[in-house]
């Protein structure tokens, strides 16, 4: 059985996201001020765009309205995406991460900064950038050496389809 809010508004929502196509990642309620705030996190391997954001923010509101999980009290319902410094915590994001440059901590220490090229059940295969004129150099990460990744920015990083034009 459930014992904290977010666990049974997960329960409640799951489903719902999952029927408009999206995954539910992330939930959590805080307050602020005399008002809470339910942030709930929605994604998919091909994103989501306002209109499945505004469609599955009606199709919550009126789920939470109908089943008043959230009490009496007034809060306020915030849907989004995870934002671009994503942290990798499922497989499935390091799937729909494939292409992007990543931060990983390591478990024995030391990090590594890599685009991942390719994903398995098993772990990465990443390329890491060369410095200083040297070419980038091709490696393997297992899951189980990573503590920790997190998708990095990147402003001039030129797409594939421009560099083959």
């Amino acid at each position: 059985m459930s014992t904290t809010q977010s666990e049974r508004l997960r329960e409640l929502l799951e489903p719902l996201v999952s029927s408009q196509g999206l995954d539910l990642e992330e939930i959590s309620v805080d307050s602020v001020g005399r008002k809470r705030v339910l942030s709930v996190v929605v994604d998919s391997d091909t994103g989501a765009d306002l209109d499945q954001i505004a469609d599955v923010s009606r199709a919550l509101s009126a789920k939470l309205d109908e089943t008043n999980a959230m009490g009496e009290g007034e809060y306020t319902l915030e849907v989004g995406t995870p934002g671009a410094e994503r942290p990798l915590t499922e497989h499935r994001h390091y799937v729909r991460a494939v292409g992007r440059l990543v931060k990983f901590q390591l478990t024995e220490g030391g990090e590594v900064v890599a685009r991942i090229l390719e994903v398995d059940d098993e772990g990465l295969d990443v390329e890491v950038p060369g410095v200083k004129g040297r070419k980038a150099t091709s490696r393997r990460l297992a899951f189980s050496d990573i503590d920790k990744a997190r998708v990095q920015v990147e402003f001039n990083r030129k797409d594939k389809k421009e560099e083959e034009a």
